[in-house]
């Protein structure tokens, strides 16, 4: 029976700890993505970006890191600019559960039987590469997700990682 009581926050466990980053790209079809070698940071645009310097920082580390990985090098004259953008939301989850808090007792509807509700933010990373030359967007990655709002900044600092390698695991378009 305790078993049963316990099965919604599980799942709900489960679900959270295993929420991944949900990915989307777009790109210009008529870019020569393999001419692109070099980067750097479009300040004007991330200075833009609502967030604290700290997250900035982590997320731009981030980006570096995996931009290194997949062969670029940073430089003065860069091939593309990247630049960041971040949407957040904050979600509401009401769901009902027969076998609540009380035990199974069917002839028991009191106030609030069997509901939940949780409370968390969805956000959404925009990573873009600009081709330097023509000052135009040529490759975009979007990431949504679960964010860590818990104050523990190791587990926030992952989570960034996450969403950065997860964006990027995406460029060059038709890699897979």
């Amino acid at each position: 029976m305790k078993a049963i009581k316990l099965f919604p926050l599980i799942l709900l466990f489960l679900l959270a700890s295993c929420s991944s980053v949900r990915v989307t790209t777009d790109y210009d079809t008529n870019a020569d993505f393999t001419k692109y070698k070099t980067f750097a940071f479009y300040k004007k645009g991330i200075d833009k970006v609502d967030i604290s310097d700290l997250d900035k920082r982590r997320i731009l580390k981030a980006v570096e890191r995996e931009l290194l990985a997949l062969g670029f090098s940073k430089s003065e004259k860069p091939d593309v600019l990247v630049n960041i953008f971040t949407k957040s939301k904050e979600k509401i989850n009401v769901y009902s559960d027969f076998y609540s808090y009380r035990g199974w007792y069917p002839w028991y509807y009191g106030p609030n039987f069997g509901m939940h509700i949780s409370k968390y933010t969805v956000g959404t990373l925009f990573i873009d590469l600009i081709d330097a030359e023509k000052k135009e967007l040529a490759w975009q990655g979007i990431g949504s997700g679960g964010l860590i709002t818990s104050g523990n900044v190791t587990k926030k600092e992952e989570r960034i990682k996450e969403f950065v390698a997860e964006i990027m695991s995406k460029y060059p378009p038709g890699r897979e």
